[in-house]
């Protein structure tokens, strides 16, 4: 049986990343996740221009998505 008061317990990663989202879009550039997940958006979007098959669309989202997801579960 897991430890519910651990952090890393492989909870709910949904509520969990709608948890973080909102405290994002609460706090601005004040929230410890939001320059991380900007920077990682940032680098996949220019990832995603350079290559020729993938958008800087899908580069943004992807980049972005894996640093959330990389702040959730390290």
């Amino acid at each position: 049986m897991q430890n519910p008061d651990d952090p890393n317990n492989g909870g709910d990663l949904i509520a969990d990343a709608r948890e973080e989202i909102v405290g994002m879009a609460k706090q601005g550039m004040a929230h410890p996740s939001t320059k991380p997940v900007l920077t990682a958006g940032a680098i996949g979007a220019v990832a995603g221009a350079v290559l020729p098959v993938v958008s800087w669309p899908i580069g943004l989202v992807a980049g972005a998505g894996y640093m959330l997801y990389k702040r959730l579960r390290p």
